[in-house]
């Protein structure tokens, strides 16, 4: 790692200070191989400079206060030249602020960060570099390629592949590469190829040498195409491959189809709408991006506190009161020991309180305060809770229920039929969230969506109020599967105009994993 520090006499900005710069490499596409440094400098950066490579997952972690500029460098289309981005960096660091210029790979391989440095230390301006994943190590990794085998080669070059093929005269050896090295990688060389293999075969590199060509390694969108020197331009053309892509060439290519793992994932491809609440989405994205699914997170719903606190306070002074309290979802537990905690009471307040929660994923979160849940309904529905109350002595208990403004009413109905006095609190609402309306509409109109996921009524109901109301929804909804966590949500949609394709079997983030992983391994 590189830095500049005390020893500078900095060039200081309005405040005195001059900032400091972290290069930082982002990684191949795929958010998970970030490293720890690098998200550090991503959550502590006043601005942050990224580009086209650069996974916009990432982006999630910047400060909510930061200054984030997308700077392009895609394909020769660049929203700012390097000479621009230079400046850039130089002018948001003399103002005092800690900057994360975000590349794509790692910064120092084919990333120009030398240059940005160079600029950097030419200023007195103190950097950081923070290396990255690159993506000729890791998209062939991804596709099966390992890059060294003890078998077939030790010996490994790196290698641009935007060399123009119109130079008089190549910076590259040619024949030291096609005679002496095992393994070539050729970063974005798809344009080059024909050239790239022409340079090869001239310089007695056999043609049954394999090479593959890794596009968008690492993503959910990576496709990878194969053969040998003799026939892979003819196989990227039928294949329609562009850029970026990442080629291998060398022995080792031969080994994907036994060490091919990434591209075998059940879901590879998939684009899948997630509607849940941006802050409780993350569980329902993880899994399905592990089974190869592209996310595309369009939250139809908020999770917001309740305008009044006043009688869930009361509640909560009266606890020992209650013979009961009955969590009917997550997000019930979490704002019911926020406000326990803000208003000076801890887990201890619960006494002999007896609990009950609908499902395993509110169970656990209950236990995460300490507290177990005494009855856990055999089915994940309001209806099961009453059905497992049967076996209870609730007449005359007093029963405190904290949950949904727009909860359904099964539950205190059949509770209070069955001699309950229930106190139903609202505890927290579900608005309507409209900031992925754009993105919805976009991916919807061009027919880019496999799959669209419900997790609760209220994100259905929701969705549908986020399409334009003239829209044939048949046509805008064509050949996108619709699945639906359980059957009450599946009623909702059905009731709004949706075929529901697959509803979950056991009404968890997990079993509705499950159901679209089987319905897609059917076709």
């Amino acid at each position: 790692m590189s830095s500049f520090g005390s020893s500078f006499v900095n060039s200081s900005g309005e405040n005195g200070k001059t900032g400091k710069v972290y290069l930082v490499g982002a990684g191949p596409g795929d958010p998970g191989l970030i490293t720890v440094k690098g998200l550090s400098c991503i959550q502590k950066a006043d601005v942050i400079i990224y580009d086209y490579l650069a996974s916009p997952t990432l982006l999630k972690y910047v400060s909510p206060d930061a200054d984030a500029i997308y700077v392009g460098k895609k394909g020769g289309d660049h929203t700012l030249s390097q000479d621009g981005i230079n400046a850039l960096i130089v002018e948001k660091a003399k103002t005092g602020a800690t900057v994360t210029r975000l590349k794509g790979g790692d910064p120092y391989i084919f990333g120009r960060g030398g240059e940005e440095a160079e600029v950097l230390v030419e200023n007195n301006i103190p950097f950081e570099v923070v290396p990255g994943v690159t993506s000729a190590v890791a998209a062939p990794a991804y596709a099966g390629i390992p890059l060294t085998h003890r078998d077939f080669t030790s010996t490994l070059a790196f290698i641009t592949g935007h060399e123009d093929p119109a130079k008089e005269e190549s910076s590259i050896h040619w024949e030291h590469l096609a005679k002496g090295i095992g393994t070539l990688v050729f970063f974005m060389g798809v344009k080059n190829l024909p050239n790239i293999v022409a340079r090869l075969t001239e310089n007695s590199m056999a043609e049954d040498t394999p090479v593959a060509l890794v596009r968008w390694g690492t993503t959910t969108e990576q496709v990878t195409v194969s053969g040998t020197l003799e026939n892979i331009v003819e196989r990227v053309r039928a294949a329609g491959m562009k850029a970026p892509a990442i080629i291998v060439v060398g022995k080792v290519v031969g080994l994907r189809e036994r060490l091919g793992w990434f591209e075998h994932r059940p879901l590879l491809g998939k684009r899948i709408i997630v509607t849940r609440a941006r802050e409780q989405a993350s569980d329902l994205v993880e899994k399905l991006t592990d089974l190869g699914a592209h996310c595309i997170e369009c939250p139809t719903i908020k999770v917001v506190p309740p305008n009044d606190w006043s009688l869930l306070d009361e509640a909560i002074r009266n606890l020992a009161d209650y013979d009961w309290i009955v969590f009917t979802s997550v997000n019930g537990v979490r704002f019911f020991f926020d406000r326990l905690f803000e208003t000076g009471f801890d887990a201890r307040a619960f006494g002999g309180l007896r609990t009950a929660a609908i499902g395993p994923a509110t169970a656990g979160r209950l236990f995460d305060f300490g507290i177990r849940t005494d009855i856990i309904p055999e089915t994940f529905r309001a209806e099961s809770v009453v059905a497992a109350f049967e076996k209870e002595e609730i007449a005359g208990k007093k029963v405190l229920l904290p949950r949904a403004a727009e909860a359904r009413p099964v539950l205190p109905v059949e509770l209070r039929k069955m001699g309950a006095a229930v106190d139903e609190i609202i505890t927290y609402h579900t608005d309507p969230d409209t900031s992925g309306r754009e993105t919805l509409l976009r991916e919807l109109e061009a027919g880019r969506v496999d799959l669209v996921t419900f997790t609760s009524s209220s994100t259905v109901r929701n969705f549908k109020s986020l399409l334009p109301e003239d829209e044939d929804l048949a046509g805008l909804m064509k050949g996108v599967t619709v699945a639906c966590i359980g059957p009450i949500t599946a009623e909702t949609a059905q009731e709004l105009g949706f075929d529901v394709h697959l509803v979950a079997k056991t009404y968890t983030i997990d079993g509705l994993c499950s159901e679209i992983n089987q319905y897609f391994q059917k076709d």
